[in-house]
């Protein structure tokens, strides 16, 4: 496959990405000025603050001409009750597309013990929902073993239309999982996450608004993100993108697009991606033509 068929690739999946954000304060303005609407933004789910936070800030978003993609959490959900009135809620805002975890609480808010569960009950309800997500794992999961994540995959397929894989800084890990998953059997098209340009001083300011309790959680789940934020000049995802651009150019990886954690740094990580945008426009205008 030629360089001129990745550097479109990559600028494909530029320029249709989806930017995941926490659902604080000041949010739903950040977003409202800095992103286009023709980019997706999906709404984290914590313990912290609840699913009403963020149903919230997905609804505010919607109503400002966003595409959003709330997250639910499985053990955030009281019960059928709760489900209903949350799907219904989505429906009234014309939101027809959610991604479903596990959710980080140690006990379950009701009968929802993992996403399968919630996935089921959801169809057992008609959720006339257009999409549904789930969450894949490149890396490591901190307590469960590679082949039960896949295999997790495989049991929610019939209930999901696409994965969003968890951040990872190694794009040939990236890459061999991805064909683990193909040939494991599962189809569905997989949304590559990737960590927006942040610092470190940005990340421990929003982790005291996020709670310590779930910023050390998600430090054990990326044991990696720390040593690459603390690098002269903070982190920057180019060569991480440059490096999955065999994987988005190739037809048989099913790669959905990129998954953006921004870390509410959305100006910031619009800037990128625009300069990136530019950048390989430039690099395709030097290409040879035939």
């Amino acid at each position: 496959m030629g360089r001129a068929a990745e550097v479109e690739a990559v600028a494909q999946a530029l320029r249709r990405p989806r930017y995941e954000v926490l659902p604080l304060g000041d949010v739903v303005d950040l977003v409202a000025e800095h992103v286009p609407r023709d980019v997706t933004v999906t709404v984290t789910a914590s313990p912290a603050r609840g699913l009403a936070s963020t149903l919230d800030v997905a609804e505010r978003l919607a109503a400002h001409g966003h595409r959003v993609v709330p997250h639910l959490a499985a053990r955030l959900v009281t019960g059928e009750a709760h489900l209903k009135e949350i799907l219904e809620r989505l429906r009234g805002c014309g939101i027809g597309d959610v991604f479903v975890i596990a959710g980080d609480t140690r006990e379950p808010a009701g009968p929802f013990g993992g996403a399968l569960d919630l996935l089921a009950a959801m169809a057992d309800l008609g959720h006339r929902l257009d999409e549904v997500g789930i969450a894949g794992y490149p890396e490591r999961h901190p307590f469960i073993h590679d082949d039960i994540t896949i295999q997790a995959m495989w049991d929610k397929r019939r209930f999901a239309t696409y994965i969003v894989s968890q951040l990872c800084f190694h794009p040939r890990v990236v890459a061999a999982w991805v064909h683990r998953v193909r040939r494991r059997g599962v189809d569905l098209p997989i949304h590559v996450g990737v960590p927006a340009p942040v610092d470190a001083a940005r990340l421990l300011r929003i982790s005291t608004r996020i709670g310590i309790g779930e910023s050390a959680r998600f430090a054990r789940r990326h044991t990696g993100w720390l040593p690459q934020l603390l690098r002269a000049g903070g982190y920057r995802p180019g060569r991480l993108v440059d490096g999955l651009a065999a994987s988005l150019a190739d037809p048989a990886c099913r790669v959905g697009g990129l998954h953006v954690y921004t870390f509410n740094e959305v100006a910031r990580t619009e800037r990128w991606r625009q300069e990136t945008l530019g950048r390989l426009g430039a690099a395709a205008d030097k290409e040879p033509r035939e």
